[in-house]
């Protein structure tokens, strides 16, 4: 019995240790979090508006980084639509959005 809770302990360490090196990835400074918050803002057909929480995500992005996504074969991949991608920045009132 006491063998079958070291188990557990074990699976259950290693799927938390997992699961934080996955939230610990960013990409272009934006952390999957904050990557998914703008997911349905650059989603086609009918986008709503970008949440508080993709927004904030968006201002601390690496800009000139995101715009090398811009004709990208991964945005679309993921269901994601580049050109209203690049409209976040704009409808996030971020200063200074990218010129891609």
């Amino acid at each position: 019995m006491e063998s079958s809770y070291k188990k557990v302990a074990i699976v259950s360490v290693v799927m938390l240790v997992i699961l934080g090196v996955a939230e610990a990835q960013t990409v272009c400074n934006m952390t999957v979090a904050g990557l998914m918050a703008c997911k349905p803002s650059a989603t086609a057909p009918h986008p709503p508006p970008p949440s508080a929480a993709c927004c904030s995500a968006l201002s601390g992005a690496d800009m000139k980084c995101l715009c090398s996504y811009k004709n990208s074969k991964v945005l679309p991949s993921l269901g994601i639509d580049p050109g209203l991608a690049m409209q976040l920045p704009q409808k996030c009132q971020i200063p200074h959005p990218p010129k891609c």
